[in-house]
């Protein structure tokens, strides 16, 4: 059985993932991690899941020895959580999103020791459209104009999302294209479409869990690739699965589509 500890389990996404950690039966939930202010610190995970007692209350150091843990937190308690995990010798699958420069390099730093699986979106559709985006940018050729349009729920942190970045680098590494100087973030006043360029927007509307749009266009026809998440248990399933196939995997970092044979 493998001991999962989850990191941010207070949260909307930490929630889900103690909740389906306890129906699956190759899972041990040992820890379940939030911030020093958290005012859930001391229940039990379980029952602030909505579920049967897990026997694990939330507290903010880890004690117990886990084989892997999953961060579902915010963007500034990421290093934190990789330092954890480095001197703990324990794996980590990060789906936190909006990630700095610094926490990528601190995450490249982790992995000489520990396996670490970063990805923006758990989804496992997400992480196949991640390489359908790519092939039909590549076929089809600047004659189509690309956009990616994204759309979340009014608490959503980061903008544009991670997965909608995700998308984009994927065009990008597969047309040659430049993540910084051929990507335009939204358009307003006069401002007409440069031949080549990724659009990419941003919307924030209700309770949307994530809906993400790639349109492929040109005079007299456009595509368009679309995946939209119902539940957040579409992130959390994929989560758990990244987890189980992370641990015990040698040190290196890794991606969702590793873990798809993608």
């Amino acid at each position: 059985m493998i001991k999962i500890a989850i990191n941010g389990a207070a949260g909307r996404m930490g929630r889900r993932l103690v909740a389906l950690a306890g129906l699956d039966a190759e899972l041990q939930l040992v820890a379940a991690l939030d911030h020093a202010g958290c005012g859930l610190l001391g229940q039990d995970a379980g029952r602030v899941a909505g579920e049967a007692e897990a026997g694990v209350a939330i507290s903010s150091s880890l004690e117990a020895q886990a084989d892997v843990m999953i961060d579902f937190s915010v963007q500034p308690a990421v290093r934190p959580a990789v330092r954890l995990c480095r001197d703990r010798g324990v794996a980590l699958v990060i789906g936190t999103t909006g990630l700095a420069a610094e926490d990528e390099q601190a995450i490249d730093d982790a992995a000489g020791s520990i396996p670490v699986l970063t990805a923006p979106n758990m989804s496992l559709g997400v992480n196949l459209l991640f390489t359908l985006v790519g092939q039909v940018a590549k076929q089809l050729g600047d004659e189509y104009d690309i956009e990616v349009v994204e759309t979340h729920h009014r608490f959503k942190q980061d903008a544009p999302s991670g997965t909608a970045m995700g998308l984009v680098k994927s065009i990008c590494d597969a047309t040659g294209k430049d993540i910084v100087h051929d990507v335009k973030h939204g358009r307003s006043g006069m401002d007409p479409r440069n031949p080549g360029e990724i659009g990419v927007h941003a919307l924030r509307l209700g309770d949307e869990v994530g809906r993400h749009t790639v349109s492929f266009a040109t005079l007299g026809e456009e595509i368009q690739l679309t995946h939209k998440a119902n539940t957040r248990d579409t992130f959390a399933a994929g989560a758990l699965r990244a987890a189980k196939w992370l641990a015990g995997k040698p040190a290196g970092r890794y991606t969702m589509r590793d873990v798809l044979g993608l």
